[in-house]
């Protein structure tokens, strides 16, 4: 519905706003209508029963009460207070307080921080770390931490199915808060928080202040230590470029809970009795939580606003507040500035309520109820539909200007590799007589960069302009735009959030919620290699297929391999059995042209390009027979060349297979300065800016190749595969060493030549005219005998 007035009923109008305006600044707003109903859920009650204790009861060592949330799990929820509830149904039932078993051995039953982490539960209870298992209802303490804790930290990525979005939900932080932060002891799990070991961090011995914690900001692919320091906070950044530099600093004079926001959108939610803050860069600009009564901005902070804070809920995209004089206050988490408003006041506070979102714009005020006659509690929850109650006109929330924001995109992951560039498209509906702007961002624009562009894109049926948003992500380094102080490290695998909000957007869009999507700067695991086999050996008819398939095999001698593949001759022969499943049929290549494979990139089966990225190549048997026909000077190298000797000595026997992109160093970069003492050592590495290629010795046969592409600009993913190659055309090898096969033959030739001349000089003289009848003779007997010979058979 709309309503347009025009000519002097604008006047009207507008007075009729300022005197709805004053009676909502005269009028007490106790008198509006009730936030919520109240009901009390009760289950499993028949007969009174007598409570047993099983276990140590837990309980939390806060005076305030908290609710933590599964981000991923929306059922499974963990209650803090003078007791503490463990619910799978979102407290839909009556639960039993929540204990440890006895066998823990945990003496006091004090629990400090908690966090779910997967499909595991955590808990510091004295100081020390235990995990629950809440499938398979096992407990355990955590193991490899030597110091006493107070709290954990992490986070979950509710992407299933991915390696990263596992190892987000895998990454556990313990520490002691508030010791010095040179001296802290910090603990990092890997494991879900069943081991532990102990972290380090280049320069912590440098910084000053006490340790306020410790968090995986994963949306900025950074780690950030909470620094105190004489009433103010700051947060010091583990990698490049944020490590040369602090967040700016903000209040801290007292300890802040830290809430991280659901979504990897790096929000942060600082609060206390007296004061709310709120961060949207994980931490490095945090600001003050106005204050709104409709536009006008009543305290530019919660702690002007002298309230006390009782409990904080967040979810994706909005933040509640309740405060100890039964006042709620609400807002939502845009892109801009976050404010809140407060709701009516109603008696809905209590020391046991707690705040907790159940859906988009749902709310619940829940509390815990003993029963005198059962062990377990039931719960009373006053339930808030928050866009319902945003219709008052006393609370001049507006209109929202947009209809419709939605985009395939909206909670999808993607992955962009090196050199790779992603497409998105949104499409925005705004209210007749708007023009919304849309904002996008990213949580990382260190490592993700984004161009956006803006169209319209037809009408609704209803006359609505609709417009067409296309966004096109790539890394930072390759749009070129950016200073290399700015962008992160190349060569490590980042993570960054995309999020599509609309500038100054009314809080009535409850609705309308913001469109992220999660994206990995990483391995596109869909990539692969493969050898260009369009002319193999078998097509050649040089081998058999069907001999091939039929538990074919051959024998290496002992003289062309050595099985640790140091280049030394072997004790026996080799049988080795050709795996033709996996290889197939071997390409073919003569021994005396230089040769090198055509390396093809392929994505969901599909091919992409030709590979002219660096790589490597080493025959899996210890083949030493081909050597490379460029060496270190003639390949142009400044540095000394890497090679399989160096790589495999530096990996040990366990890994002689490990030249990759993540050690492999070019000669050719100006910042390696090895220094070039052989220069006529054959270069190793195929592929680049080179022409090296392969040079087999005069041995015909199969090898079988591992090759992997090392250049650590092409692709995050260690691209490996191995193929197989029949060499022909080679002669076999001379029994006699060529230097006395030469000697031999200019000897036989010489003395030829001397017979051919002195031959005719001796039938001339007196013992050549003898020898010359000796021979006459002996011919002529022969001949009868062979005429006899001839006449008997």
């Amino acid at each position: 519905m709309s309503l347009r007035i025009g000519g002097n009923g604008r006047s009207e109008m507008l007075v009729l706003m300022l005197v709805v305006a004053t009676t909502f600044r005269l009028c007490p707003l106790v008198k509006a209508r009730p936030l919520c109903r109240i009901r009390t859920l009760r289950t499993g009650k028949v007969f009174p029963v007598e409570e047993k204790t099983q276990g140590d009861r837990l309980y939390f060592s806060s005076g305030k009460t908290h609710l933590i949330k599964h981000p991923c799990k929306k059922n499974l929820a963990l209650y803090l207070g003078r007791q503490i509830f463990l619910t799978k149904d979102t407290f839909e039932s009556s639960l039993i307080p929540f204990s440890i078993p006895t066998s823990m051995q945990v003496g006091t039953p004090e629990v400090t921080s908690a966090h779910f982490a997967g499909s595991v539960l955590l808990l510091v209870v004295n100081q020390k770390v235990y995990v629950y298992d809440y499938e398979a209802n096992f407990w355990t303490a955590s193991t490899g931490i030597q110091h006493p804790v107070s709290h954990v930290s992490g986070d979950n990525c509710c992407y299933s199915g991915n390696s990263f979005c596992m190892d987000i939900s895998n990454s556990v932080f313990a520490y002691l808060r508030g010791d010095q932060v040179s001296q802290a002891n910090i603990y990092f799990s890997n494991s879900r928080g069943y081991r532990f070991q102990k972290y380090t961090q280049e320069r912590r011995a440098e910084l000053v202040g006490t340790f306020g914690g410790i968090f995986s900001f994963h949306s900025l692919s950074q780690v950030g230590l909470l620094l105190v320091d004489e009433q103010m906070a700051m947060f010091s950044y583990s990698d490049h470029p944020l490590n040369r530099s602090f967040g700016l600093p903000f209040d801290y004079d007292r300890a802040l809970d830290i809430l991280i926001a659901p979504g990897q959108k790096g929000i942060l939610i600082f609060w206390s009795e007296k004061n709310l803050l709120v961060s949207r860069n994980s931490g490095q600009l945090v600001e003050s939580v106005q204050v709104r009564e409709g536009q006008r901005i009543l305290y530019n902070s919660i702690v002007k606003a002298n309230i006390t804070i009782h409990s904080v809920a967040a979810n994706e995209n909005e933040l509640a507040v309740l405060t100890e004089g039964n006042n709620l206050y609400y807002g939502s988490l845009g892109i801009q500035s976050s404010s809140l408003i407060k709701f009516a006041d109603q008696n809905i506070w209590s020391q046991e309520a707690v705040l907790m979102f159940t859906d988009v714009g749902m709310l619940e005020i829940l509390t815990p109820l003993r029963d005198v006659l059962f062990p377990a509690f039931d719960f009373q929850k006053c339930r808030l539909n928050i866009q319902a109650l945003l219709m008052d006109p006393q609370l001049q929330a507006g209109v929202c200007k947009v209809e419709l924001l939605q985009g395939e995109f909206e909670n999808k992951m993607y992955t962009i590799d090196m050199n790779s560039q992603l497409e998105l498209t949104a499409l925005m509906i705004p209210r007749p007589g708007t023009l919304p702007v849309p904002l996008v961002s990213v949580s990382n624009p260190h490592s993700l960069g984004l161009q956006a562009v803006i169209c319209e894109d037809g009408y609704t049926y209803d006359g609505n302009t609709k417009h067409r948003l296309n966004i096109s992500l790539k890394q930072q380094h390759h749009w070129g735009r950016a200073d290399p102080n700015f962008t992160s490290s190349i060569k490590r695998p980042t993570i960054s959030t995309i999020t599509l909000d609309i500038a100054n957007k009314e809080i009535s869009c409850v609705d309308l919620k913001p469109l992220t999507a999660l994206i990995s700067v990483g391995c596109d695991l869909e990539k692969k290699i493969v050898i260009q086999n369009e002319l193999s050996a078998c097509y050649h008819g040089v081998l058999d297929p069907v001999a091939l398939q039929d538990n074919y095999s051959y024998i290496i001698e002992r003289e062309a391999y050595d099985p640790n593949f140091q280049g030394q001759q072997a004790k026996k022969d080799l049988e080795v059995h050709y795996p033709y499943e996996k290889l197939g049929c071997p390409l073919l290549a003569y021994y005396d042209i230089p040769w090198k494979p055509v390396v093809e990139l392929w994505r969901e089966g599909k091919f992409q390009e030709v590979v002219e990225a660096e790589y490597v190549l080493l025959e899996m048997n210890g083949l030493f027979t081909y050597t490379y026909s460029l060496t270190a000077s003639t390949a142009g190298c400044s540095a000394q060349p890497q090679n399989w000797t160096t790589i495999t000595k530096m990996a040990g026997d366990t890994a002689p297979f490990s030249w990759d992109r993540e050690n492999y160093i070019s000669c050719h970069d100006p910042n390696y300065h090895e220094p070039l003492r052989w220069p006529d050592v054959p270069y190793q590495i195929l592929g680049g800016q080179t022409e090296n290629k392969v040079v087999f010795d005069q041995r015909n046969g199969i090898y079988i190749f591992f090759i992997s592409i090392v250049d650590p600009s092409y692709s995050y993913c260690r691209l490996e595969t191995t193929f197989s190659v029949y060499v022909y055309g080679a002669f076999p090898l001379s029994i006699f060493p060529p230097e006395i096969t030469i000697v031999l033959l200019t000897a036989a030739t010489l003395l030829s030549v001397w017979l051919a001349y002195m031959i005719p000089q001796l039938l001339h003289t007196e013992q050549g005219l003898e020898g010359n009848g000796f021979w006459v003779r002996l011919y002529q007997r022969c001949r009868k005998s062979c005429a006899c010979l001839w006449g008997r058979c």
